[in-house]
């Protein structure tokens, strides 16, 4: 019975399930136009019970920023919002987002837990033609915990990479979750709707929940994005779905017990000759995962609030 009022108090869900929720948001053109829409719809999804929430890939800034202009401050402040965030709705929050890694701008998603505490960063590994103009690649695979759940991370251009997830899921991951910004010309975006995404094989071959955040419609320059965003489980059924034009929180809740990661365990053991590799494999995966995140110029943990004492009772 404490264990619950516990579990209550602190706003967490129940053991074996998890209460997500995607973004798919539509950029405005300045950091502080995307920070007010990230700080609006986090609490909407807050509100509506979700533990974690997921936003879109450079969701602080948008995909058609110029990345060149960000200085290590401008993204210290705009994560620092969105700690800020993570603190006032009391929710676990993924945020696509620019990240310092020294000299080097990195394409990276940051994890902040319920008190707005970065707990991870993950920088996208395999860069699109249009991201190497202006990122680093990252060095790790993603490896991380959603109130005590196992998950992953990879973002865009990386569901072409099976690899990823699989390594993770290997690793324990549960939860896979894919921040997206689709910047495509209008046919090929039109393609892209409808699931023709590969995201439901990456669900089933990894027995794991997918969690798929995108921004949506006009990106400028005549190029658009998708929307689509989808939470997917491990059995392949589409739990939510947006549509492909509108801002929109879609959300679910997960059993975990239906997240086996079976697949991938088996994978670990057959064939034989193999299984000592993996397991090399998988214990480098974890070391670098444990490391790797800790190399981004992050914003401090939030300040605690000023708690008064109790007032004076006067006679």
């Amino acid at each position: 019975m404490e264990t619950k009022r516990r579990r209550a108090a602190a706003g967490t869900a129940p053991r074996g399930e998890l209460r997500v929720a995607a973004v798919q948001m539509r950029f405005a053109g300045t950091i502080a136009g995307n920070l007010a829409t990230i700080d609006r719809l986090v609490g909407a999804a807050a509100a509506g019970g979700a533990d974690a929430v997921l936003l879109p890939e450079c969701a602080t800034t948008g995909y058609s920023y110029d990345f060149s202009s960000l200085t290590p401050a401008d993204v210290r402040d705009a994560l620092a919002a969105v700690a800020a965030s993570a603190a006032r709705h009391r929710v676990n929050l993924l945020v696509g987002s620019p990240v310092f890694r020294g000299r080097q701008l990195c394409n990276g998603l940051v994890v902040f837990d319920r008190a707005g505490v970065a707990t991870s960063c993950y920088a996208k590994c395999q860069l699109t033609d249009l991201d190497r103009r202006c990122f680093a690649p990252g060095d790790a695979v993603a490896l991380f915990t959603i109130d005590g759940v196992p998950a992953t991370a990879i973002i865009c251009h990386e569901r072409r990479y099976p690899e990823l997830p699989r390594l993770a899921v290997m690793a324990g991951a549960r939860v896979i979750f894919h921040p997206n910004a689709g910047l495509d010309p209008l046919a090929v975006s039109r393609r892209k709707r409808g699931g023709h995404d590969g995201i439901v094989a990456r669900a089933f071959e990894n027995a794991a929940y997918y969690v798929f955040a995108n921004s949506v419609g006009p990106q400028g320059g005549g190029l658009w994005s998708a929307g689509d965003s989808k939470i997917v489980a491990p059995d392949e059924r589409v739990l939510a779905l947006a549509d492909n034009a509108h801002e929109a929180i879609i959300a679910a809740r997960l059993d975990l017990a239906a997240a086996t990661g079976s697949y991938a365990a088996r994978g670990l053991v057959a064939p034989p000759f193999l299984a000592p590799h993996w397991k090399r494999m998988i214990a480098a995966v974890r070391k670098r995962a444990a490391t790797a995140w800790r190399e981004f110029d992050l914003p401090a943990p939030p300040a605690a609030p000023h708690r008064r004492g109790p007032r004076s009772q006067r006679g």
